[in-house]
């Protein structure tokens, strides 16, 4: 990839200035973004691109291993200009809050029941999240109910997040570093990890708040059945 994600050190970067690399009718790859793309299940950010007077609306997607901005029309700068590039920041700071609520809740699930994750997404307005828990849907609810009211204590104890890198080896001897059931992290070298001391600890590589208390409230929206090992919550903040 040869886009620096600057949302990996600093997930509170709202914009940045960027050199373009390569347009293609109304897609721009920069050398460096505040932009997630939505690898990871977290919903890719919104935007805008700013070149002189002009703005452009924009939102991030990941195509052929590189981070591409599509813009609402074909841009009139070209390759080696600089623009700036704008992030919905409201929109990001719910979908971190939904993140790092998210890792909190698969290590309650995990640690409380051995539950792994088996599918999910975060948009900015809810998360949802598939565990692999068994049970009839009053016991499921009973799961999920006592967990967030565990995930809502811990948020609320105000715990410095900390991201940083680990050789891809000595990370993956991690106990509980991976919570998908079918999914290891990206064949890299170095992985980045997102640890929330005492309780958790991921390979992750999406924007995260710096401190759970952040988080504020995490509500149950609704609890489904999707069948075999495949009890579904969606859940949001306040």
């Amino acid at each position: 990839m040869r886009t620096k994600l600057l949302y990996q050190e600093d997930s509170y970067l709202k914009e940045a200035e960027a050199t373009v690399l390569e347009i293609s009718g109304n897609e721009v790859v920069l050398d460096k973004t505040v932009f997630h793309d939505g690898a990871g299940g977290v919903a890719a950010d919104s935007g805008y691109i700013v070149y002189g007077g002009e703005r452009y609306s924009a939102i991030a997607a990941h195509k052929g291993g590189e981070v591409v901005h599509v813009l609402d029309r074909a841009p009139s700068f070209k390759p080696g200009d600089v623009v700036v590039g704008v992030v919905d920041w409201e929109k990001r700071y719910r979908k971190m809050r939904l993140h790092t609520a998210a890792h909190i809740l698969s290590a309650v699930l995990y640690n409380r029941h051995g539950a792994l994750i088996t599918g999910g997404d975060i948009t900015h307005e809810y998360a949802r999240d598939d565990f692999n828990v068994e049970g009839d849907m009053a016991t499921v609810r009973k799961i999920f109910e006592e967990a967030v009211a565990e995930v809502n204590e811990i948020a609320a104890r105000g715990i410095e997040v900390k991201v940083y890198w680990l050789p891809r080896e000595e990370a993956l001897k991690i106990p509980g570093v991976v919570k998908l059931a079918e999914k290891m992290p990206p064949d890299i070298p170095t992985l980045r990890i997102v640890e929330i001391p005492g309780v958790d600890i991921q390979a992750d590589g999406g924007p995260h708040v710096r401190n759970t208390k952040e988080i504020g409230t995490v509500k149950i929206l609704k609890v489904e059945n999707r069948g075999k090992g495949k009890k579904r919550l969606y859940y949001t903040v306040e």
